[in-house]
Protein backbone atom coordinates (compact mmCIF):
# COMPACT_ATOMS: atom_id res chain seq x y z
CA UNK A 1 0.00 0.00 0.00
CA UNK A 2 3.08 2.61 0.87
CA UNK A 3 4.43 1.82 -2.88
CA UNK A 4 1.47 2.43 -4.26
CA UNK A 5 1.36 6.13 -2.48
CA UNK A 6 5.18 6.75 -3.12
CA UNK A 7 4.17 5.89 -6.43
CA UNK A 8 1.21 8.04 -6.51
CA UNK A 9 2.96 11.02 -5.17
CA UNK A 10 5.95 10.60 -7.91
CA UNK A 11 3.81 11.58 -10.45
CA UNK A 12 2.57 14.08 -8.97
CA UNK A 13 5.67 15.66 -8.09
CA UNK A 14 5.89 14.86 -11.73
CA UNK A 15 3.08 16.68 -13.23
CA UNK A 16 3.49 19.54 -10.50
CA UNK A 17 7.18 19.96 -12.65
CA UNK A 18 5.74 19.47 -15.81
CA UNK A 19 3.35 22.38 -15.60
CA UNK A 20 5.55 24.63 -13.68
CA UNK A 21 7.90 24.08 -16.94
CA UNK A 22 5.25 24.84 -19.12
CA UNK A 23 4.28 27.69 -17.05
CA UNK A 24 7.88 29.04 -17.55
CA UNK A 25 8.30 28.63 -20.88
CA UNK A 26 4.69 30.27 -21.92
CA UNK A 27 6.09 33.38 -19.83
CA UNK A 28 9.22 33.43 -21.59
CA UNK A 29 8.08 33.91 -25.11
CA UNK A 30 7.80 36.89 -27.21
CA UNK A 31 7.31 37.39 -30.58
CA UNK A 32 10.26 36.89 -32.82
CA UNK A 33 11.84 38.71 -35.86
CA UNK A 34 12.72 42.41 -36.29
CA UNK A 35 9.95 45.22 -36.08
CA UNK A 36 8.98 47.09 -39.07
CA UNK A 37 10.13 50.64 -39.36
CA UNK A 38 9.89 52.05 -42.37
CA UNK A 39 13.44 52.88 -44.22
CA UNK A 40 15.14 56.63 -43.52
CA UNK A 41 16.15 58.12 -46.90
CA UNK A 42 18.92 60.18 -45.73
CA UNK A 43 19.23 62.25 -48.87
CA UNK A 44 15.32 63.71 -49.07
CA UNK A 45 15.35 65.82 -45.61
CA UNK A 46 17.52 68.21 -47.47
CA UNK A 47 16.12 67.17 -50.77
CA UNK A 48 14.28 70.50 -52.81
CA UNK A 49 12.91 70.31 -56.21
CA UNK A 50 15.48 71.89 -59.16
CA UNK A 51 13.76 75.21 -59.67
CA UNK A 52 12.83 78.32 -57.00
CA UNK A 53 9.33 77.56 -55.87
CA UNK A 54 7.39 80.35 -53.92
CA UNK A 55 6.13 79.97 -50.49
CA UNK A 56 2.78 78.00 -49.69
CA UNK A 57 0.07 79.45 -49.15
CA UNK A 58 -3.64 78.31 -47.98
CA UNK A 59 -5.59 78.71 -50.78
CA UNK A 60 -3.66 76.80 -52.58
CA UNK A 61 -5.26 74.48 -55.38
CA UNK A 62 -5.54 70.68 -53.90
CA UNK A 63 -3.31 68.14 -55.47
CA UNK A 64 -5.47 65.43 -55.49
CA UNK A 65 -8.21 67.23 -57.86
CA UNK A 66 -5.66 69.26 -60.21
CA UNK A 67 -8.09 68.99 -63.00
CA UNK A 68 -10.81 70.94 -61.28
CA UNK A 69 -8.26 74.19 -62.55
CA UNK A 70 -8.82 73.75 -65.96
CA UNK A 71 -12.40 74.21 -65.52
CA UNK A 72 -13.71 71.91 -68.20
CA UNK A 73 -16.87 70.26 -67.91
CA UNK A 74 -16.11 67.35 -70.70
CA UNK A 75 -12.60 66.85 -68.89
CA UNK A 76 -14.07 66.26 -65.74
CA UNK A 77 -16.57 63.97 -66.71
CA UNK A 78 -14.55 61.55 -68.79
CA UNK A 79 -12.30 61.43 -65.62
CA UNK A 80 -14.85 60.36 -62.93
CA UNK A 81 -15.91 57.68 -65.53
CA UNK A 82 -12.94 56.47 -66.42
CA UNK A 83 -12.36 56.08 -62.56
CA UNK A 84 -15.49 54.05 -62.03
CA UNK A 85 -15.51 52.58 -65.67
CA UNK A 86 -11.50 52.02 -66.42
CA UNK A 87 -11.22 47.90 -65.82
CA UNK A 88 -7.61 48.48 -64.90
CA UNK A 89 -8.89 50.35 -62.02
CA UNK A 90 -12.07 47.36 -61.22
CA UNK A 91 -9.65 44.59 -61.29
CA UNK A 92 -7.16 46.68 -58.32
CA UNK A 93 -10.15 47.54 -56.51
CA UNK A 94 -11.02 43.29 -56.65
CA UNK A 95 -7.32 42.81 -55.32
CA UNK A 96 -7.72 44.73 -52.57
CA UNK A 97 -11.23 42.72 -51.57
CA UNK A 98 -8.71 39.74 -52.68
CA UNK A 99 -6.93 40.73 -50.04
CA UNK A 100 -9.01 41.72 -46.88
CA UNK A 101 -10.64 37.91 -47.30
CA UNK A 102 -6.68 37.22 -46.75
CA UNK A 103 -6.28 38.82 -43.87
CA UNK A 104 -9.47 36.94 -42.04
CA UNK A 105 -8.30 33.52 -43.07
CA UNK A 106 -4.66 35.03 -41.33
CA UNK A 107 -6.54 36.14 -38.62
CA UNK A 108 -8.43 32.94 -37.52
CA UNK A 109 -5.01 31.38 -36.86
CA UNK A 110 -5.04 33.08 -33.76
CA UNK A 111 -8.16 30.67 -32.62
CA UNK A 112 -8.61 27.02 -32.59
CA UNK A 113 -7.26 25.50 -36.06
CA UNK A 114 -9.08 22.44 -35.59
CA UNK A 115 -12.28 22.32 -35.11
CA UNK A 116 -13.70 18.86 -36.28
CA UNK A 117 -16.76 16.98 -36.02
CA UNK A 118 -17.64 13.77 -37.44
CA UNK A 119 -20.28 11.30 -37.06
CA UNK A 120 -21.50 8.18 -38.89
CA UNK A 121 -23.87 5.64 -38.65
CA UNK A 122 -24.17 2.01 -40.07
CA UNK A 123 -25.84 -1.09 -40.23
CA UNK A 124 -24.69 -3.82 -39.26
CA UNK A 125 -25.59 -7.25 -40.25
CA UNK A 126 -24.01 -10.33 -38.20
CA UNK A 127 -25.12 -13.97 -39.61
CA UNK A 128 -23.44 -17.05 -37.96
CA UNK A 129 -24.58 -20.32 -39.14
CA UNK A 130 -27.34 -22.12 -37.06
CA UNK A 131 -28.43 -19.01 -35.73
CA UNK A 132 -29.36 -16.75 -38.39
CA UNK A 133 -28.97 -12.92 -39.00
CA UNK A 134 -28.87 -10.47 -36.55
CA UNK A 135 -29.06 -6.46 -37.34
CA UNK A 136 -27.89 -3.83 -35.72
CA UNK A 137 -27.46 -0.11 -35.90
CA UNK A 138 -24.04 1.74 -34.86
CA UNK A 139 -24.02 5.04 -34.38
CA UNK A 140 -20.50 7.15 -33.61
CA UNK A 141 -20.21 10.39 -32.84
CA UNK A 142 -16.57 12.43 -32.23
CA UNK A 143 -15.78 16.31 -31.47
CA UNK A 144 -11.96 16.88 -31.92
CA UNK A 145 -10.33 20.29 -31.21
CA UNK A 146 -6.55 21.59 -31.61
CA UNK A 147 -5.59 25.03 -30.56
CA UNK A 148 -1.58 25.64 -31.25
CA UNK A 149 -0.13 28.91 -29.11
CA UNK A 150 1.00 31.16 -30.75
CA UNK A 151 4.47 31.23 -28.45
CA UNK A 152 6.55 33.16 -30.91
CA UNK A 153 4.68 35.26 -32.38
CA UNK A 154 4.46 33.12 -35.76
CA UNK A 155 0.97 33.94 -36.24
CA UNK A 156 1.12 37.57 -34.78
CA UNK A 157 3.57 37.54 -37.84
CA UNK A 158 1.56 36.01 -40.68
CA UNK A 159 -0.88 38.88 -39.61
CA UNK A 160 1.22 41.83 -39.87
CA UNK A 161 2.14 39.98 -43.55
CA UNK A 162 -1.40 40.07 -44.59
CA UNK A 163 -1.98 43.68 -43.19
CA UNK A 164 1.14 44.75 -45.02
CA UNK A 165 -0.25 42.95 -48.28
CA UNK A 166 -3.59 44.61 -47.71
CA UNK A 167 -2.30 48.22 -47.37
CA UNK A 168 -0.17 47.97 -50.29
CA UNK A 169 -3.15 46.63 -52.91
CA UNK A 170 -4.45 49.71 -51.66
CA UNK A 171 -2.05 51.88 -52.84
CA UNK A 172 -1.29 50.38 -55.96
CA UNK A 173 -5.25 50.88 -56.69
CA UNK A 174 -4.67 54.64 -55.73
CA UNK A 175 -1.68 55.29 -58.21
CA UNK A 176 -3.21 53.36 -60.46
CA UNK A 177 -6.09 56.00 -60.19
CA UNK A 178 -3.34 58.42 -60.66
CA UNK A 179 -2.28 57.03 -63.73
CA UNK A 180 -5.39 56.41 -65.56
CA UNK A 181 -6.74 60.21 -64.26
CA UNK A 182 -3.30 61.23 -66.23
CA UNK A 183 -3.87 59.44 -69.56
CA UNK A 184 -7.28 60.56 -69.28
CA UNK A 185 -5.96 64.03 -69.36
CA UNK A 186 -3.48 64.01 -71.72
CA UNK A 187 -5.54 61.66 -74.39
CA UNK A 188 -8.22 64.64 -73.93
CA UNK A 189 -6.22 67.56 -74.24
CA UNK A 190 -4.13 65.77 -77.21
CA UNK A 191 -7.65 65.03 -78.87
CA UNK A 192 -8.60 68.55 -78.59
CA UNK A 193 -5.21 70.11 -79.87
CA UNK A 194 -5.60 67.39 -83.00
CA UNK A 195 -9.03 68.75 -83.34
CA UNK A 196 -7.91 72.00 -83.72
CA UNK A 197 -4.89 71.49 -86.12
CA UNK A 198 -7.69 69.83 -88.02
CA UNK A 199 -9.60 72.57 -88.49
CA UNK A 200 -7.16 74.86 -88.78
CA UNK A 201 -5.49 72.35 -91.81
CA UNK A 202 -8.52 72.50 -93.58
CA UNK A 203 -9.39 75.81 -93.08
CA UNK A 204 -5.84 76.66 -94.91
CA UNK A 205 -5.98 74.10 -97.04
CA UNK A 206 -9.89 76.20 -98.63
CA UNK A 207 -7.36 79.07 -98.96
CA UNK A 208 -4.71 77.63 -100.78
CA UNK A 209 -7.18 76.37 -103.26
CA UNK A 210 -8.54 79.35 -103.99
CA UNK A 211 -5.21 80.81 -104.43
CA UNK A 212 -4.16 77.77 -106.87
CA UNK A 213 -7.47 77.87 -108.75
CA UNK A 214 -6.67 81.72 -109.60
CA UNK A 215 -2.77 81.29 -110.11
CA UNK A 216 -4.23 78.46 -112.73
CA UNK A 217 -6.59 80.73 -114.30
CA UNK A 218 -3.56 83.60 -114.84
CA UNK A 219 -1.53 80.53 -115.66
CA UNK A 220 -3.64 79.38 -118.54
CA UNK A 221 -4.30 83.27 -119.76
CA UNK A 222 0.02 83.49 -119.68
CA UNK A 223 0.11 86.38 -116.80
CA UNK A 224 1.72 83.54 -114.43
CA UNK A 225 5.13 81.98 -114.32
CA UNK A 226 4.97 78.24 -114.44
CA UNK A 227 6.85 78.23 -111.30
CA UNK A 228 4.58 79.99 -109.45
CA UNK A 229 1.95 77.68 -110.46
CA UNK A 230 3.52 74.32 -109.71
CA UNK A 231 4.81 76.29 -106.33
CA UNK A 232 0.88 76.97 -105.77
CA UNK A 233 -0.04 73.24 -106.75
CA UNK A 234 2.49 71.58 -104.39
CA UNK A 235 2.01 74.10 -101.41
CA UNK A 236 -2.06 72.97 -101.71
CA UNK A 237 -1.42 69.07 -102.25
CA UNK A 238 0.75 69.33 -99.26
CA UNK A 239 -1.34 70.96 -97.02
CA UNK A 240 -4.19 68.10 -98.43
CA UNK A 241 -1.59 65.17 -97.21
CA UNK A 242 -1.86 66.47 -94.22
CA UNK A 243 -5.37 66.03 -93.41
CA UNK A 244 -5.26 61.89 -93.12
CA UNK A 245 -2.27 61.88 -90.96
CA UNK A 246 -4.36 64.27 -88.41
CA UNK A 247 -7.63 61.99 -88.82
CA UNK A 248 -5.04 58.82 -88.29
CA UNK A 249 -4.00 60.91 -84.93
CA UNK A 250 -7.37 61.66 -83.90
CA UNK A 251 -9.31 58.31 -84.23
CA UNK A 252 -5.90 56.83 -82.50
CA UNK A 253 -6.35 58.87 -79.32
CA UNK A 254 -9.97 58.97 -79.52
CA UNK A 255 -9.90 54.84 -79.40
CA UNK A 256 -7.17 55.18 -76.99
CA UNK A 257 -9.77 57.05 -74.67
CA UNK A 258 -12.20 54.67 -75.41
CA UNK A 259 -10.27 51.88 -74.07
CA UNK A 260 -9.71 53.85 -71.03
CA UNK A 261 -13.13 54.41 -70.74
CA UNK A 262 -14.68 51.21 -71.37
CA UNK A 263 -16.17 52.59 -74.42
CA UNK A 264 -15.37 50.57 -77.92
CA UNK A 265 -19.45 50.85 -79.16
CA UNK A 266 -18.99 54.50 -81.15
CA UNK A 267 -17.48 57.74 -80.54
CA UNK A 268 -17.93 59.10 -76.90
CA UNK A 269 -20.96 61.61 -76.67
CA UNK A 270 -19.14 64.18 -74.32
CA UNK A 271 -16.53 64.59 -77.91
CA UNK A 272 -18.97 64.79 -80.73
CA UNK A 273 -19.68 68.33 -80.47
CA UNK A 274 -17.43 70.50 -82.51
CA UNK A 275 -15.72 72.43 -80.54
CA UNK A 276 -11.88 73.91 -81.56
CA UNK A 277 -11.87 76.07 -77.73
CA UNK A 278 -9.26 74.50 -75.81
CA UNK A 279 -9.45 74.49 -71.79
CA UNK A 280 -7.50 77.23 -69.79
CA UNK A 281 -6.02 77.51 -66.91
CA UNK A 282 -3.47 80.22 -65.26
CA UNK A 283 0.05 79.75 -65.67
CA UNK A 284 0.64 77.10 -62.87
CA UNK A 285 2.74 78.69 -59.76
CA UNK A 286 4.62 76.32 -58.23
CA UNK A 287 4.65 75.82 -54.42
CA UNK A 288 7.46 75.12 -51.61
CA UNK A 289 5.98 71.67 -49.54
CA UNK A 290 7.71 69.29 -47.15
CA UNK A 291 9.92 66.80 -49.00
CA UNK A 292 8.78 64.40 -46.70
CA UNK A 293 5.34 64.81 -49.06
CA UNK A 294 7.44 62.71 -51.82
CA UNK A 295 6.84 59.60 -49.67
CA UNK A 296 3.10 59.94 -49.31
CA UNK A 297 3.17 59.26 -53.16
CA UNK A 298 1.21 55.90 -53.78
CA UNK A 299 3.91 54.25 -55.49
CA UNK A 300 6.24 54.94 -52.91
CA UNK A 301 3.27 53.84 -50.39
CA UNK A 302 3.44 50.65 -51.88
CA UNK A 303 7.24 49.87 -51.48
CA UNK A 304 7.10 50.82 -48.18
CA UNK A 305 4.22 48.52 -47.21
CA UNK A 306 6.61 45.32 -49.41
CA UNK A 307 9.44 46.16 -46.92
CA UNK A 308 6.74 45.93 -43.94
CA UNK A 309 5.17 42.24 -45.24
CA UNK A 310 8.75 41.26 -45.63
CA UNK A 311 9.80 41.91 -42.40
CA UNK A 312 7.26 40.08 -41.05
CA UNK A 313 8.37 37.21 -42.98
CA UNK A 314 11.63 37.06 -40.97
CA UNK A 315 10.10 36.51 -37.56
CA UNK A 316 8.05 33.47 -39.00
CA UNK A 317 11.15 31.83 -39.85
CA UNK A 318 12.97 32.49 -37.04
CA UNK A 319 9.37 30.63 -35.22
CA UNK A 320 10.59 27.13 -36.77
CA UNK A 321 13.43 27.39 -34.06
CA UNK A 322 11.79 26.75 -31.19
CA UNK A 323 9.13 24.21 -30.19
CA UNK A 324 4.90 23.99 -30.85
CA UNK A 325 2.96 23.49 -28.69
CA UNK A 326 -1.25 22.59 -29.10
CA UNK A 327 -3.75 22.05 -26.80
CA UNK A 328 -5.39 19.00 -28.43
CA UNK A 329 -8.67 17.50 -26.85
CA UNK A 330 -11.47 14.93 -28.33
CA UNK A 331 -14.88 13.92 -27.39
CA UNK A 332 -16.59 10.55 -28.88
CA UNK A 333 -19.37 8.55 -28.22
CA UNK A 334 -20.89 5.60 -29.84
CA UNK A 335 -23.95 3.41 -29.44
CA UNK A 336 -25.78 0.54 -30.80
CA UNK A 337 -29.30 -0.40 -31.55
CA UNK A 338 -29.18 -3.83 -29.42
CA UNK A 339 -29.69 -3.48 -25.89
CA UNK A 340 -26.34 -6.18 -25.05
CA UNK A 341 -24.28 -3.96 -26.28
CA UNK A 342 -23.92 -0.84 -23.93
CA UNK A 343 -23.04 2.81 -25.17
CA UNK A 344 -19.82 4.57 -24.62
CA UNK A 345 -18.13 7.49 -24.34
CA UNK A 346 -14.69 8.94 -24.54
CA UNK A 347 -12.99 12.25 -23.42
CA UNK A 348 -9.45 12.93 -23.87
CA UNK A 349 -7.30 16.02 -23.10
CA UNK A 350 -3.97 17.38 -23.22
CA UNK A 351 -0.64 19.17 -24.74
CA UNK A 352 1.32 18.09 -27.97
CA UNK A 353 4.51 18.68 -28.51
CA UNK A 354 6.29 19.33 -31.68
CA UNK A 355 9.95 19.93 -32.54
CA UNK A 356 11.96 20.42 -35.21
CA UNK A 357 15.85 19.27 -34.08
CA UNK A 358 17.71 18.43 -36.62
CA UNK A 359 17.38 20.36 -39.76
CA UNK A 360 20.83 20.24 -40.78
CA UNK A 361 21.05 24.21 -41.51
CA UNK A 362 17.52 24.69 -43.22
CA UNK A 363 16.07 26.94 -41.01
CA UNK A 364 19.03 29.23 -40.42
CA UNK A 365 19.61 29.21 -44.86
CA UNK A 366 15.75 29.63 -44.49
CA UNK A 367 16.10 32.98 -41.83
CA UNK A 368 19.43 34.15 -44.19
CA UNK A 369 16.41 33.92 -47.94
CA UNK A 370 14.43 35.73 -45.78
CA UNK A 371 16.64 38.55 -44.72
CA UNK A 372 18.09 39.04 -47.81
CA UNK A 373 14.71 39.70 -49.39
CA UNK A 374 13.95 42.27 -46.94
CA UNK A 375 17.73 43.84 -47.92
CA UNK A 376 16.11 43.60 -51.61
CA UNK A 377 12.76 45.28 -50.52
CA UNK A 378 14.30 48.24 -48.92
CA UNK A 379 17.18 49.01 -51.47
CA UNK A 380 13.35 48.79 -53.88
CA UNK A 381 12.02 51.31 -51.49
CA UNK A 382 15.17 53.82 -51.78
CA UNK A 383 15.11 53.09 -55.63
CA UNK A 384 11.20 54.26 -56.00
CA UNK A 385 11.75 57.29 -53.85
CA UNK A 386 14.90 58.41 -56.12
CA UNK A 387 12.30 57.87 -58.71
CA UNK A 388 10.08 60.04 -57.37
CA UNK A 389 12.43 62.20 -57.06
CA UNK A 390 13.73 62.79 -59.76
CA UNK A 391 9.96 62.42 -61.98
CA UNK A 392 8.90 65.82 -59.61
CA UNK A 393 11.98 67.21 -60.28
CA UNK A 394 11.67 67.48 -63.92
CA UNK A 395 7.93 67.92 -63.45
CA UNK A 396 8.69 71.13 -61.96
CA UNK A 397 11.14 72.55 -64.27
CA UNK A 398 8.90 71.59 -67.23
CA UNK A 399 6.20 74.06 -65.79
CA UNK A 400 8.33 76.78 -65.21
CA UNK A 401 9.92 76.80 -68.54
CA UNK A 402 7.06 76.00 -70.04
CA UNK A 403 5.67 79.52 -68.15
CA UNK A 404 8.59 81.01 -70.10
CA UNK A 405 7.67 79.68 -73.43
CA UNK A 406 3.73 80.89 -72.85
CA UNK A 407 5.08 84.52 -72.49
CA UNK A 408 6.96 84.64 -75.59
CA UNK A 409 4.43 83.05 -77.19
CA UNK A 410 2.03 85.23 -76.44
CA UNK A 411 4.61 88.08 -77.25
CA UNK A 412 5.20 86.71 -80.65
CA UNK A 413 1.21 86.13 -81.24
Amino acid sequence: MSEIKLSLLIQSKWRQLLLLSLVLLISSCRTLGPDFEEPDVKWLKNWQAGTELEKATEDQPAIHSWWQQFDDPVLISLIENARVENLSLRIAALRILESRAVQGIVGSSLYPQLQEITAATDLVSTQQSGTGSQDQVVTQAQGVVGWELDLWGRFQRAIATADASFFASVSRQRDLQVLVTAQVANLYFSYRVTESRLAITRNNASIQKRSFDITEERFAEGEESELDFQQARTQYLATLSVIPQLEQSLRTTRNALCLLLVNLQGPIPLLTEKSTDLPSVEPSTLKKFPSQILVQRPDVRVAAWQVAAQSAQIGIAEADYFPAISLLGSLGWSGSSLDAVPSASAFSVGPALRWRIFDHGAILNSIRAENVKLQQAIESFQATVLEAANEVDTATYNVVKSNEQQKILDESV
